[in-house]
């Protein structure tokens, strides 16, 4: 490890919050990486991510400052949700910032529902530098329900070991159809007129996501995965919604499917694709090669 770690303590409406700062050793660039975090989370991530990613940005350089938000971990107070982090990214970022002087730019870096609630905060912290999100989450009944019937009935429709184990019995099928249509009905229901109206009030976070990246004017970099519900729910919403369509065309918005990725990159192999796109992107952004 080529870094320094150190824990830092700072508040964000009188409760006080507990991250940890990595740190190059020798030269460091002005570009920071914040690793937002969601619930139910804390800031190792699971199987660690978090803290192997801020080493690896650290170690190329790249200041990295990864916490716990309100109510978890070892931060104070009650989690709010992530439909209201802001407060939290922005009390993150400029801690961030007078801990590490140097840093005059920072990148979000984050991962379902923390990428969901960046993206609902970029208005509140106007300082960010660039996006780095991963499997967005826009969990909603009826594009869940969609989605669950794209990318799961209809996978197991066409896997030869569904219709053995419904021929020997070990499926019921009565309460599988029952299932089905349960989620059928739900998406024609919203289809004759209630989903317009959730779609376009203001209260949805989905829309506050959407005018969040639509609005943003830095770099953005989308890291999708092809075996995830949540990100297959995501692009499913993405393709309905004529904004989502017109941002993909921007050129400062980037993407890059994994196929074979689940959703939190969980193998060696995933990990390592995604530290490579994230220095890659930071590189780019720096104006420095990526390292």
């Amino acid at each position: 490890m080529k870094c320094t770690e150190s824990g830092l303590r700072f508040e964000c409406l009188q409760d006080s919050l507990v991250g940890v700062l990595s740190m190059p050793i020798g030269m460091v660039s002005d570009l920071g990486v914040l690793i937002a975090v969601g619930g139910p989370q804390y800031r190792a991530g699971s199987h660690r991510q978090f803290v192997l990613l801020a080493r690896r940005l650290a170690d190329a350089g790249y200041p990295t400052l990864r916490f716990d938000v309100r109510g978890m971990g070892d931060s104070e107070g009650e989690f709010p949700g992530f439909e209201a982090l802001g407060p939290d990214l922005a009390a993150a970022t400029s801690a961030f910032q007078r801990a590490a002087p140097g840093v005059r730019r920072v990148v979000v870096w984050g991962l379902c529902d923390a990428a969901s609630a960046a993206l609902m905060s970029t208005s509140a912290v106007p300082t960010w530098a660039g996006l780095i999100l991963l499997n967005p989450w826009v969990r909603h009944p009826t594009t869940h329900a969609r989605t669950e019937i794209r990318h799961y009935y209809v996978k197991r429709l066409a896997d030869p070991a569904f219709w053995k184990k419904l021929l020997s019995g070990h499926v019921r099928f009565a309460s599988s159809v029952r299932e089905i249509a349960g989620k059928l009905w739900r998406i024609a229901r919203s289809q004759s007129g209630r989903s317009v109206a959730v779609a376009d009030a203001p209260a949805d976070y989905r829309e506050r996501m959407t005018l969040g990246a639509v609005s943003f004017k830095g770099p953005q970099l989308y890291i999708l995965s092809g075996r995830d519900l949540v990100c297959a729910e995501f692009l499913g919403y993405a393709a309905s919604h004529p904004k989502w369509k017109a941002l993909w065309q921007r050129s400062e918005v980037r993407r890059i499917d994994l196929p074979g990725a689940d959703h939190t990159f969980s193998s060696h192999a995933l990990r390592l694709q995604v530290e490579v796109a994230t220095l890659k992107f930071l590189g780019d952004i720096s104006g420095r090669s990526a390292q």
